[in-house]
């Protein structure tokens, strides 16, 4: 028996909520991350991209800027990117820095 099969490229992940869930919707599942590119009804079968490169919310304000090539965490208490790794899961890398002002930041996901 083959110790693994193909079975598609990964940019994509099966994902069936128990709520109904909204197209941008950040969704954690253990240590993997994923976004909801079309909106998911409950119970139903649906995609979570987990590759790509996406505009995550941000908090704003002074200490919050992200500098190109940081790792970047999902907050998921707060719904917002961050830089904080504790209790935070990794993202993937920040690709265009993000001032204090900014309310988004741009990630290239990769975990």
């Amino acid at each position: 028996m083959a110790e693994a099969i193909f079975r598609h490229d990964g940019g994509s992940i099966d994902y069936t909520p128990s709520a109904d869930v909204a197209a941008g919707d950040v969704i954690v599942q253990g240590e993997l991350v994923g976004v909801a590119k079309l909106d998911i009804k409950a119970g139903t079968l649906g995609a979570l991209a987990v590759t790509g490169v996406f505009d995550f919310a941000k908090a704003t304000g002074g200490g919050t800027a992200i500098t190109a090539g940081a790792n970047v965490y999902w907050d998921d208490t707060n719904n917002v990117a961050t830089t904080t790794a504790t209790g935070n899961k990794l993202i993937g890398k920040c690709v265009k820095a993000a001032a204090d002002a900014d309310a988004t930041v741009r990630v290239r996901m990769s975990q």
